[in-house]
């Protein structure tokens, strides 16, 4: 396939043409597919103590809902990324919009909780596949110090979701109830499917995986084995442990421990989600002006500064709440482009199945996060605490052994 050459300042950045979306309208729909995890999530959050009482259920049961999309959205990421590789982007993306739009329409039908559970599973296998291609396309389309600034661009852009999603999901619970929110998911999915037929082909036939199909997942394993990737690969993936553990309490937190309606916990969670918008611009800031050991450096210890203060002071007062998380999110946002813009630089080929393995590990150790955030805590800001602290500590131990090593990672540790 042909690939025009773009000028971005004086670097060249080679991108696969697209007659009808060209570069802006390729970037808006990458950013459009990256917000769906959010959305998935975030929309339905004010209603979920609501939730415990329309379905005559606990909380650990609601809690499931978000704990099981997480779970099986990884395996979508495993699954469709790979078979990205050689079957071409397009037609993987088709397949899995139609699953996330069919799961959402799904789960707006169920009539128990149980059955939004088992619904919220094929959704996010779809959503799963989506996210594993928008990483790939990021890779497949941009080169150069444009790829950082496109990956930045679509974290930015993506805090969005988490910070209108909320309050939305607030008003709708004023007029509606809670399965508007999962009607509105199956517009957004059936309107980004029909941006797809739209999407020319990013992976020619000619750089596919020719192997078997089995073999296409096995790739998984050849991408995997390489210990400098996996290794800075759970380094940083491990703050989304901590950060989705928040994702899970917050609602619980902001209602039921300070005592704040649902509209006022949206405007907290919005605030929060907001200034992560923040993390992507200070790692653009930071590129050519620090080096990425001491920017990785800054990152945990920051975060570990945030768990202290959740720990210790967030219990006083909403507002200390809000404060004391803010720094951990602001590095959660920084570190996913900065640390997936060094991954992706490690492979030349089976991108599909290093974006998969980027994206499953985070939510896989997210999964592990609302877990943990789902445990009966006394209280659940010191539970969340611990946590972040617990998280961060790990993360610094085994950061401090691989610079130790003589395990090698291109543009981090040569």
């Amino acid at each position: 396939m042909k690939q025009d050459v773009i000028q971005s300042g004086k670097k060249a950045v080679l991108l696969v043409p697209q007659k009808y979306l060209g570069l802006k309208g390729l970037i808006f729909f990458i950013t459009l597919m990256a917000m769906f995890i959010p959305l998935s999530i975030d929309l339905y959050l004010p209603a979920m103590p609501t939730m415990m009482t329309y379905f005559n259920t606990t909380s650990a049961m609601v809690n499931l809902t978000l704990v099981a999309f997480y779970f099986f959205f990884a395996a979508g990421i495993i699954l469709f990324g790979p078979l990205s590789d050689k079957y071409g982007r397009k037609m993987i993306l088709i397949t899995s919009l139609s699953l996330y739009t069919a799961g959402s329409v799904a789960c707006a039908l169920s009539p128990s909780i149980e059955q939004l559970i088992l619904f919220r599973v094929f959704q996010s296998l779809g959503a799963g596949g989506v996210m594993a291609i928008s990483t790939a396309l990021v890779k497949d389309c941009f080169s150069g110090k444009i790829k950082s600034k496109v990956l930045a661009a679509v974290q930015a852009m993506g805090v969005l979701a988490p910070m209108i999603a909320p309050i939305a999901g607030a008003a709708i619970l004023r007029v509606a109830d809670w399965r508007e929110a999962f009607w509105i998911l199956a517009i957004i999915g059936a309107l980004t499917l029909s941006v797809t037929l739209l999407f020319q082909e990013s992976l020619p036939k000619s750089e596919r995986y020719k192997g078997s199909l089995g073999g296409s997942l096995v790739r998984l394993f050849v991408v995997g084995k390489n210990v400098g990737f996996s290794t800075f690969l759970f380094v940083a993936a491990m703050m989304a442990a901590p950060y989705m553990a928040y994702v899970t309490l917050s609602s619980y937190i902001y209602q039921e421990f300070f005592s704040l309606d649902a509209q006022t916990y949206s405007f907290f969670f919005a605030v929060n989600s907001g200034l992560a918008v923040l993390g992507p611009v200070i790692y653009i800031r930071t590129i050519g002006k620090i080096s990425p050991r001491r920017f990785t450096w800054c990152c945990f210890l920051v975060a570990l500064a945030s768990g202290m203060g959740v720990l210790f002071l967030g219990s006083l007062s909403p507002f200390l709440f809000l404060f004391t998380y803010l720094p951990f999110t602001l590095v959660e946002g920084a570190i996913r482009p900065f640390s997936t813009n060094i991954l992706l630089d490690q492979v030349s080929e089976d991108v599909g199945s290093a974006s998969s393995l980027i994206n499953a590990v985070h939510t896989i150790l997210g999964s592990a996060g609302m877990a943990l955030g789902s445990l009966a805590w006394g209280n659940m800001i010191h539970g969340l605490g611990l946590i972040m602290v617990g998280a961060t500590l790990t993360v610094i131990v085994i950061w401090g052994v691989f610079l130790q090593s003589k395990i090698t990672i291109k543009g981090l540790k040569e």
